[in-house]
Order: structure tokens, then sequence, then C-alpha cells
């Protein structure tokens, strides 16, 4: 009995210790694929003909929320911890809200290529940080899973700063596009009309997986299994747990689902787990030739007329 037992104890501190490398490995290497891909997204943003500030403007979201009064604003959130957004305001009074959330290793400014639609329809944009990222405080990322009460928060402080009747879409892109798909799955006040979702992963679990196998050559196991229990002790959340399609089971919040056809990073066919999941009104817009985030850039006359066709159905 005490060889089992030590055998046994041996075992799990094994475990441990592998699950703690793994899961090392699996934040790290696929933070820095996920840097990669950000980093060739971006310098295909960048426009050749730099005569053109509007241009510029419509390809560097950083540009152009840098051409903005806007502010810094601080609220604590349901834990009582410090969240930060950006927002910018209309000149004149709008009722209209869009809170634009940034993927992974991207910022609130980063979005300014998207608010900026938006703003020129008459939304006042907030731009919130995601755990982990730019000014957050949070140490651990999380994947959109936590972000979404955060998400909820900052709705709650929408209305009660700016007014009962305000309306207020939704946007995300790559992981903020998972973001807002799992806070349609909270209860949600009727002042949230309605979802955009640009190339959302399905769970966190699929896309780790997903990325292990195309970029590393790895199997799930022991690798995400390690990890993931890591990630529950230490970050809050497990890998399976932090699901879109288990939230957009419970949506009622109208959503586009939008995702480049090209798209191995997030892979296209993650758009249709998502679609077919959600339990809500529903759109899904496939975008040829766009590459992971691409899509509003490769083919804008697609990407931004769908967008506000279904937007506007919800948004008086």
């Amino acid at each position: 009995m005490k060889k089992s037992a030590k055998a046994l104890l041996g075992a799990a501190g094994t475990f441990m210790g592998i699950g703690v490398a793994m899961n090392t490995f699996v934040l790290t290497r696929v933070s820095k694929a996920f840097s990669e891909k950000k980093k060739e997204v971006e310098e295909k943003k960048n426009p050749t003909d730099t005569t053109l500030p509007e241009n510029i403007l419509r390809a560097d979201g950083d540009a152009w929320v840098d051409t903005q009064n806007y502010e810094h604003i601080v609220i604590k959130n349901r834990k009582n911890k410090p969240i930060h957004s950006l927002i910018i305001k209309q000149k004149e009074p709008s009722d209209k809200w869009l809170v634009c959330v940034h993927g992974y290793t991207s910022s609130p400014k980063g979005m300014g290529s998207y608010a900026l639609h938006y703003y020129e329809r008459g939304y006042n944009i907030i731009l919130p940080a995601l755990r982990g990222h730019d000014m957050s405080e949070h140490q651990h990322i999380s994947m959109g899973w936590l972000d979404r009460l955060d998400v909820v928060d900052w709705i709650q402080y929408l209305i009660s700063t700016y007014g009962s009747d305000i309306q207020i879409v939704l946007h995300g892109v790559s992981m903020g596009a998972a973001t807002v798909m799992m806070t349609t799955g909270e209860e949600l006040p009727e002042n949230v009309k309605c979802c955009v979702a640009d190339c959302g992963f399905s769970t966190v679990w699929d896309e780790f997986k997903n990325e292990l196998k195309v970029t590393y050559h790895l199997h799930a196991f022991p690798t995400l299994h390690s990890a993931s229990i890591v990630s529950k002790i230490f970050g809050g959340y497990g890998f399976k747990e932090a699901s879109s399609l288990k939230q957009l089971q419970k949506s009622k919040t109208p959503t586009i689902f939008l995702h480049g056809e090209k798209d191995e990073f997030v892979p296209y066919r993650m758009m249709d787990l998502n679609y077919n999941a959600a339990a809500c009104e529903k759109e899904k817009v496939s975008i040829p030739d766009a590459e992971h985030a691409e899509a509003h850039l490769i083919h804008p006359e697609i990407y931004w007329p769908a967008v506000f066709r279904f937007v506007d159905k919800y948004v008086k």
C-alpha cells in the first residue's frame, strides 16, 4: 500500500509537472503563433499609397483612434477588479453605442478601423481592453471566457451612465468575436440589439487543438489536457468550458457571422459550427479570398454592406 501510495503521489507530481510545462508551452507557443499572424495581417493592412490619408485611417485602427478625442475610462467589474476602455463619443448626442472588441495580442485602438465605420453612422464607441492585453491590469488572458462578464459589466455601465434608452451593438474580431458570442449567452438587457462576430473560434480547446496540429504537428493529448488543468487552477477557466457554442445555444441576441474562406488560423469551418449552434436570429456571410481577420480589408464592398444591412434591422 505504501509503495502504491508513493507511486500514486509520484505520478500525480509528475503529471502536474508536465501540466505546468505543457501549459507554458501551449500559452507561449500559441501566443507566439497569434502574434506572428497578427504581425503578418498588420503588414498587409498598411497601404502603399501614403498620399491618401483616408486609406491609412481605414486600414490602421490606431491612427484613426489617435485622431479622435477619446476618453480612457476605468471601472470596477463584478469581482471588484479594475477594467479599462477607451470611449469615443459623437459631437452631437446619440443613443447608439458600439462595443467593439479586439482580438488576441491586439488592443482597443487596434479596432479603430472597424469603429470608424460605425462612428460615421452616428454611433458612440467603447473599446474595451481584454484581460492580459494593453492597459488591462489582469495577469492572465482568458481567451474571451472571463472577458464576457466584463463586457456585460461595460454594458451595464453604459446604460447607467448614458440612459436606459440607448441601443447597443456588439462587434468582435477573432478572440473578440468569441468574446461577444460568449457574451450573448448571458442574460442581457434589451438595449443590446445585435451582435457581429467576425472569424471567432468555436471553443478555446478546438482553437488550441487546431494550432497545435497545423503549426506544431502535435496531438491534443497530453498537451492540451495538462495545460487545461493548469489553466483552470491558475487562470480560472478550462479550455473546454470556454465555449462559444454552449453560449450561442442560449443566445437571444440576433447575430451575423462573417468569416474569410481562406482562414486557417481560426478555421473557416468554425463559422458553420457557431452558426448552427446559435439559437438566435442569425445570418452568415463568407468572404472569399480572405485570410484571418482580413475580411473587412479584402472585400469591404461585401463586408460592410452585409454588416449594416443586418445591424440596421435591429437598431432604429
